[in-house]
């Protein structure tokens, strides 16, 4: 069991769901701030302040100050002016902080102050568009906001619309498009992460449990190659969640909810190609994010639906059960500090 301070958001309107964030070492968690869904979180990187979506209808994000023990005090929150905000990051001047909008397809930027707290909106952008799975691509599902290795450009993924868009964010706190990146109709992306020597990307497709390998170059994205997140044959459905690449770009991890697995991928040498070596079981049901411990050697497993969190050991890109999972209530992130 690993012995470093984590955060977990969690869903707390749900059934059984828990209070708000919590804070400790995996087996001695506590509530840290009563908040309504947390679902997502992120730190500055001076450390002293947590930002996390509250992924309801009336969609926001809040704004704390991280004590010496890692308690939080809530500075404030904004609206997001959308509806249930899943997902956010920080821009690389630390200047804003960017939410990605599920259900309403759109994206909040908001101006954060000299003490943490956040100001209001500097945009809101509305996506369009729809694909062709009547049920989950009727209208455009904004799931992830992420910035490149440099920081130079940002991308948000439409699982509704299929479509990754690249922009630049101006001083003002505005986004300006660049590209768009169209993935095969009906995959729905999810997630995206970059290599670390900035010549790719990789992006986790939803609604067809697969993964696109794309080359990447001044803000463009092209796709490459193509590949499961399952092995042949897989029985049922299958929605892949989060994904996550080892600090040496070698490996990518994804999450198979149904399949209720991690998935490992071996990352070519030129990061253009993958190869699926290793799927395990993710040490509960409905695996909805993962996350490394800070010093690379474990992931995290936050199991939604059977209320675990599971961890594992990583030896030469593969995963290794750790233990027994944890109980904690409908937890959905995992930020270790």
């Amino acid at each position: 069991m690993t012995a470093e301070r984590i955060y977990v958001g969690s869903y707390t309107t749900q059934a059984g769901g828990g209070d708000g964030i919590a804070v400790g070492p995996l087996d001695g968690l506590a509530v840290a701030a009563t908040i309504a869904d947390p679902s997502f979180l992120v730190r500055s990187a001076d450390g002293r302040f947590l930002y996390a979506t509250n992924e309801e209808q009336d969609g926001k994000v809040a704004a704390f100050a991280i004590g010496a023990d890692g308690g939080l005090e809530l500075l404030n929150q904004q609206p997001t002016n959308g509806a249930h905000p899943c997902h956010l990051d920080i821009d690389p001047s630390g200047r804003y902080l960017l939410s990605a909008n599920y259900t309403s397809g759109s994206v909040a930027i908001h101006p954060i102050a000299a003490d943490g707290s956040l100001g209001e909106a500097t945009q809101y952008l509305q996506r369009e568009g729809s694909g062709p799975n009547a049920d989950r691509q009727e209208g455009p599902h904004a799931h992830q906001i992420a910035f490149d290795i440099e920081g130079a450009y940002v991308f948000d993924v439409d699982l509704g619309s299929d479509t990754v868009y690249s922009s630049t964010l101006t001083a003002d706190g505005r986004l300006e498009e660049v590209d768009r990146l169209h993935i095969h109709p009906g995959a729905g992306p999810r997630h995206l992460v970059f290599h670390p020597a900035g010549a790719a990307a990789y992006v986790i497709n939803e609604l067809d449990s697969t993964l696109t390998v794309c080359s990447y170059a001044n803000g463009k994205l092209q796709t490459v190659q193509t590949t499961s997140t399952r092995p042949a044959d897989s029985p049922g459905e299958n929605y892949p969640a989060e994904l996550l690449i080892s600090s040496d770009g070698r490996f990518l991890y994804g999450s198979n909810r149904g399949d209720n697995t991690v998935a490992v991928f071996a990352v070519a040498g030129d990061g253009l190609s993958v190869e699926l070596v290793q799927t395990i079981s993710s040490g509960g049901n409905w695996p909805r994010h993962l996350a490394f411990s800070n010093d690379g050697t474990v992931l995290y497993a936050a199991n939604e639906q059977s209320d675990q969190i599971a961890t594992f050991t990583i030896g030469n890109g593969r995963l290794t059960a750790q233990g027994e999972p944890v109980s904690w209530p409908r937890p959905v992130c995992v930020l270790p500090i």
